[in-house]
């Protein structure tokens, strides 16, 4: 089996489904001799920030010398940029040998849940120091969760998203994300939900609440730009003070330096370009924010697109303002949702999206809305530097 084989078979209609349950992925994995228990977690949830945690922490464990793990959702271009050692991505025929050993189990697994032990078998192999694990839908029953302990669980911030799995409040979805909390490991959070704390308590688990403050340079060395990101950093940093005496703030703006994490408010000069990969109404929010903070007295154009199972109406109330250029995009990815169903959302009047071609420097271009949308938009991979 190649690797354009195992995206097909991964990616198949039959595999393309969420089933809250970890019988299945727990069964496989019994079968490969259970490879997740020889490794050392950090595993974060959360509605935002989860990605920009990981790969912050990633990135300042690997300047202190550690052989880290990071295992991240979704991808942008490619299935391997989910699954790296050191920052370098699992190889395209590592991807699909691991791929087609698990086909071979002939136990019918959902696509996270391939993907979820392909990662295991991975960094088994590779004998990583440390895995900066990120959950993929919720916690409680996320195909990351059969680990049985970590070093640590970190909670980022909570907003209603997947409401139709995880729950219509924050509390019910706290209570999802809280599942990641093992017996005995602590838990670190910048919010104080009962459904957390309680969990905490029932696990024997040190309940840690992330100070607000962070050292103003950490924050200078951050090259994530956004003012959201200080709440991930705050988290980011407690979690090393607290798990890792050894590392010395050089280390820590070492690593922050160093950050990479595509389509997080990354600002592209030359096309005077935004990307933004926000998804939920308090992803568009902080976007919004931003935007405001730092760039405030330019005009905007956007091109946004969105799936159906987002409110996208909410989205588009927070973002667009009346003199804003607007331009919606189709995109092909199951359960996005169309032109018409967005233009009839729309506050403001709006165009379809056809071509790069508007994007020109008269005014602040704004990309946003979804992680799909614009993993299929392929002439945004000239733009990365």
């Amino acid at each position: 089996m190649n690797y354009d084989e195992a995206i097909k078979l991964i990616t198949s209609k039959s595999n393309f489904y969420i089933d809250l349950s970890l019988d299945r992925i727990t069964s496989a994995l019994d079968k490969l001799g259970n490879p997740q228990d020889n490794l050392k977690f950090i595993h974060v949830a959360g509605t935002n920030g989860k990605g920009s945690v990981c790969t912050m922490l990633e990135s300042i464990l690997r300047c202190a010398g550690y052989k880290t793990g990071l295992y991240t959702s979704p991808h942008i271009w490619e299935y391997t940029e989910r699954i790296r050692v050191n920052g370098v991505e699992i190889s395209k025929s590592d991807f699909a040998k691991y791929a087609e050993r698990i086909v071979n189990l002939n136990i019918h697994l959902t696509e996270f849940e391939i993907l979820t032990i392909i990662m295991f078998l991975y960094f088994k192999d590779k004998k990583v120091d440390i895995v900066v694990l990120e959950t993929g839908l919720g916690g409680r029953f996320d195909a990351t969760n059969v680990i049985r302990q970590n070093l640590c669980s970190i909670i980022t911030h909570i907003d209603l998203d997947h409401t139709e799995r995880l729950g219509d409040t924050k509390d019910k979805i706290a209570f999802e994300k809280a599942g990641i909390i093992k017996h005995n490991c602590p838990v670190i959070t910048s919010e104080g939900y009962e459904a957390i704390r309680d969990k905490a308590d029932e696990m024997n688990s040190l309940f840690i609440l992330a100070t607000p403050y962070v050292n103003p340079e950490f924050i200078e060395a951050l090259s994530l730009k956004g003012n959201h990101q200080i709440e991930n950093l705050a988290l980011v940093i407690t979690a090393i003070n607290y798990l890792f005496k050894d590392i010395d703030d050089k280390t820590i703006i070492e690593g922050l330096k160093n950050v990479r994490n595509p389509f997080r408010f990354e600002y592209i000069e030359r096309k005077n370009l935004i990307i933004d990969a926000s998804h939920n109404p308090n992803g568009i929010e902080a976007l919004r924010d931003n935007l405001d903070w730092y760039f405030p007295n330019q005009k905007r154009r956007f091109i946004f697109g969105c799936l159906k199972n987002k409110d996208y109406e909410k989205m588009m109330n927070i973002l667009f303002k009346e003199d804003d250029e607007i331009y919606l995009k189709e995109f092909d990815y199951p359960n996005a949702a169309s032109y018409d169903e967005l233009k009839e959302k729309c506050p403001y009047p709006a165009q379809k999206y056809e071509g790069e071609d508007i994007l020109v420097n008269d005014k602040l271009n704004i990309i946003c809305g979804s992680f799909y949308m614009i993993g299929g938009m392929l002439w945004l991979k000239s733009l990365q530097v």
